[in-house]
Order: C-alpha cells, then structure tokens, then sequence
C-alpha cells in the first residue's frame, strides 16, 4: 500500500507526519518504506544516522536506469523501517524529466519491484505540485493531506484537488484520498476552533477524528535522529500520532 503525504504549501507537517506516520507503522509491526522525495531531504536527514555515506539518491534510481532503488535503500533509526534516500540533486529531477514520454511514471515503475516487500510505502512529497509530486501521486494508492490549522490554510487547497483529480483521470484510476489530518493545532484560541470547523466543512467525513497539536517535542525529535515514540514517548505527539496510524490502517482496510 503506497500513501503519498501532499500538500504544495510549505510548512504544514508534511514531513513530521510523514516521518511520524511511517515510525507508528513500523512501531505497530508493519514493513514500512519511507521515500523521501523532497530535494531538502529532510526526512532522510531526520532518522538516517549517516545519510549523505551512500553517493547515490532517488534521483540517480529516476534518471538512471543502471542504479535501483535497493541501491539508495537503508535503515533507520527505527527498527522495522526503511528510508529511501533523497538528496539536493532531487531538485535537478523538473529539467532531468522534461520530454521524457514516461516522466511521470518513473517512480511507479520503481516502487513497483519492492512494492510486495512492505506493507506501507510512505511516499514524503516536496511543497510544490511540481513532477516529482505528479510521479508520487500516479505510483500512490492513497493521499493524505495535511493542513495546518491556520487562517489562510485552504488557499491552495483547490489546485490540489484538482492536481489530484487530473492524476486519477489520466494516469491513476485508483487513486483516493485517505483523508485529510488538521495540524499545527492550538485548541486555546478561537482562531483554530474556527479552522477546524471550515475544514470540516469543506471534506467532511475525510478530515480524520485525530487532530495533531502544536508540539515542541516534534520539531525537537528530528534533531536527535528520532521519531516522537522514542524522543518523547509519552508526549501529545506521540499519542496522536499512534492515534492516526491506527486510523490509517482501518481506512484502508475499508
């Protein structure tokens, strides 16, 4: 099962919850792949003890045919998860790709050839709806959209959808949304309560029940190489998180 964690607004807990989501799962007992696609390579560098010791990335796996996607493949510091490598050359993927006749396909073919390895491939997108987003939403099964609970959080939120909806036309039938997760969430002000409200409003019975608050022990983990279920086991974070990962799973045995 390939989910794809997407938004193109920066900023959101795309990488926290993509990091957080693939520790609960593998923490849960499930082989679980964490594909990090974001030329920032934020989640590579947030749970890979050496990430930049393998010369090679996720970007030499697309462009180059001699190079698979076992070669960029390692352990995390999370027993029962992998981390499929990215680096800055990710960001060379946009010019690598243009006229290629299968440029959005790249990362379906990929995934494809380890695909019955693990139960859950969490696909890590970078804040743009740019190529390396199309290929993580023609190869995925799902998408969750994270949106931070904030004043301006649906802007941007119409070309997704419509991204999203041109992908499952064109390229993926398959393609669903798993559902939408409300983060950045202050419950004290009145600001947020309203967002909330308005999310709901607009995807229903998509957001999920689980709602994942403001946390300094978040931003924290991944500066110690952990996910929150070792930094800070006993945090709201961590609680939260868990609490999705279960919902997850339910959704997509649905």
């Amino acid at each position: 099962m390939i989910i794809a964690i997407t938004n193109q607004k920066g900023g959101v807990g795309k990488t926290t919850t993509a990091l957080n989501v693939s520790s609960a799962l593998a923490f849960m007992g499930k082989a679980t792949l964490l594909v990090d696609t974001d030329p920032q390579a934020n989640s590579t560098i947030s749970c890979v003890e050496d990430p930049f010791n393998n010369e090679r990335s996720l970007y030499d796996v697309i462009v180059n045919n001699e190079t698979r996607i076992k070669d960029v493949i390692v352990n995390s510091t999370v027993p029962g998860m992998d981390v499929a490598l990215s680096r800055i050359s990710m960001a060379k993927l946009e010019s690598s790709l243009i006229g290629e006749i299968d440029g959005h396909y790249r990362l379906k073919d990929i995934l494809s050839s380890i695909k019955n390895k693990y139960e859950y491939i969490i696909v890590d997108t970078p804040p743009t709806l740019g190529i390396i987003t199309l290929n993580a939403l023609v190869a995925a099964d799902y998408v969750i959209i994270p949106i931070q609970s904030s004043y301006l959080c649906l802007e941007g939120t119409d070309d997704l959808l419509e991204t999203i909806e041109k992908v499952r036309r064109v390229a993926n039938n398959n393609l669903k949304i798993l559902g939408v997760l409300i983060t950045l969430h202050d419950k004290r002000t009145n600001i947020s309560k309203d967002v909330v409200k308005r999310i709901k409003n607009v995807f229903g019975k998509k957001v999920f029940k689980t709602l994942i608050s403001k946390s300094v022990k978040l931003e924290e983990s991944p500066a110690y190489k952990e996910s929150i279920f070792t930094f800070a086991p006993r945090s709201i974070g961590a609680f939260q998180y868990k609490k999705v990962a279960k919902e997850i799973v339910r959704r997509a045995k649905k």
